[in-house]
């Protein structure tokens, strides 16, 4: 589990780090996305990541990797769009890191909490997996969207949000292993 930790530190660190350096960059441009927008937008980057896995290779230079990054910003995006979208007066790149790393520790969680009694099984997974349960997931949080938020018996937008972090944190573990 200490490894597990490890390895998904490193890679949020990298979600992290380029997060921060695109708002540097852009600003906080992408509030003004509502939370159906952010579902798409990863939409998008899974059915990109799924045609290049099936293809096997990509024609724009962007990898499957920094599409997977991508699902992790946009999942938090959507996160904080979930709870601040009201919010309307301009932020600090600092004050949209501190509600990113407050987004970023509570999904962290939520996986140490799983992967305790999943016993890691995503270890067993393919990339492509991952992927698919990705896209699993964009359906789901699309029918909730459809439905106004509400549900009867099921997790809300924010967990599958998180599970698509999680999942895509979980590919690139699994994508740089099979590197080395």
């Amino acid at each position: 589990m200490d490894n597990t930790l490890q390895q998904y530190n490193t890679e949020i660190g990298k979600c992290r780090e380029l997060f921060e350096k695109k708002n540097t960059d852009y600003g906080d441009s992408w509030r003004i996305l509502r939370p159906k927008s952010v579902t798409d937008q990863i939409m998008i980057k899974a059915l990109r990541i799924r045609s290049i896995e099936e293809k096997g290779v990509t024609k724009v230079g962007e990898s499957i990797e920094d599409e997977f990054i991508g699902i992790y910003n946009y999942g938090i995006i959507g996160l904080m769009q979930l709870k601040y979208s009201g919010k309307t007066e301009a932020m600090s790149v600092s004050e949209i890191m501190a509600m990113y790393d407050h987004e970023l520790e509570e999904t962290r969680n939520l996986m140490l909490k799983k992967n305790h009694d999943y016993g890691e099984a995503w270890r067993e997974m393919r990339v492509s997996s991952f992927t698919d349960l990705i896209l699993m997931k964009i359906n789901r949080t699309k029918q909730i969207e459809d439905n106004a938020g509400n549900t009867i018996v099921s997790e809300g937008i924010d967990a599958n949000y998180q599970d698509m972090m999680n999942y895509s944190i979980f590919a690139l573990i699994t994508l740089h292993q099979n590197i080395k």
